[in-house]
């Protein structure tokens, strides 16, 4: 419960030098039907130039320790290639939502892209934003099929640091 007071309290943690993210948002179960939260992405922003894009993107999960939490954020494409992937090397439990970069994502900046969260013990399931570089990021349903496959694909996150 202490994660749905704190994300409703808009309060923000980032890394270093990005800017504070000050919306509310809850944890979802989209599509999974178990009812359980799962890292919800919240916000998603890029910079650099074509075919070198940094990702800034905000999660909302629901972190326990290194028994449950969001694991790692990705960048797939229309086609369901997985284009980047940040792993998170340890639980945020203190620090709801948080925001991490990633990069380098090389896609051209009109190139539509698809942004989800994982948690190592119930996958994905999340909120997901869908939208280019150059023309910004919303809140989607993500498609049926789209990626299948991919939770398995390299790389993969090592043992939970704390």
């Amino acid at each position: 419960m202490w994660w749905f007071l704190l994300a409703c309290s808009g309060a923000t943690t980032t890394d270093s030098a990005e800017t504070e993210d000050t919306a509310t948002a809850t944890m979802t179960d989209t599509g999974t039907g178990d009812g359980l939260p799962r890292a919800d992405v919240i916000d998603v922003t890029a910079t650099g130039e074509e075919q070198d894009w940094l990702f800034d993107v905000s999660l909302l999960s629901d972190d326990e320790g290194c028994d449950h939490y969001a694991d790692w954020w990705e960048v797939v494409g229309e086609d369901g290639t997985l284009l980047f992937r940040r792993i998170l090397r340890h639980s945020h439990v203190d620090e709801q939502p948080f925001t991490r970069d990633g990069g380098p994502v090389t896609i051209a900046g009109d190139q539509l892209v698809w942004v989800r969260g994982h948690q190592n013990d119930r996958g994905y399931g999340g909120s997901t934003m869908t939208g280019t570089v150059l023309g910004g990021f919303e809140t989607a349903d993500w498609p049926a099929g789209l990626g299948t496959g991919l939770e398995d694909q390299e790389p993969q996150p090592e043992p939970c640091l704390y």
